[in-house]
């Protein structure tokens, strides 16, 4: 998967962006269909902001954004709401129909 990290205004320690390489990769299980994700660090003042753009084929991209005291609180925040968006966005595309009787009674 394609991950690109870029910050504004901010220095990320190497330490941040590896770990951050390894959370969205960790979001693949959740959909199996994410092709890449384009990170954005960002720093106003005193609160560290992170914005995730998940580009999933064949429907529209999932976005997310937190801020903290620190890029990893912020990062944390951000997996997370990925996380639960990916969840749910894959539930809603399962079909929870049960098989035709005519398919039931040929198996």
């Amino acid at each position: 998967m394609r991950v690109q990290i870029v910050a504004r205004h901010c220095d990320v320690p190497d330490s941040v962006r590896q770990r951050t390489q390894e959370q969205i990769d960790k979001l693949a299980r959740y959909d199996p269909r994410v092709s890449g994700a384009d990170v954005v660090f960002d720093e106003e003042k005193h609160t560290r902001k992170v914005e995730v753009v998940l580009s999933v084929d064949r429907t529209e991209p999932v976005r997310a954004h937190a801020e903290g005291e620190e890029f990893r609180t912020a990062l944390d925040k951000v997996i997370d709401r990925l996380s639960r968006r990916l969840k749910r966005r894959r539930a809603s595309e399962i079909s929870h129909q049960g098989p035709s009787l005519a398919e039931g009674m040929a198996g």
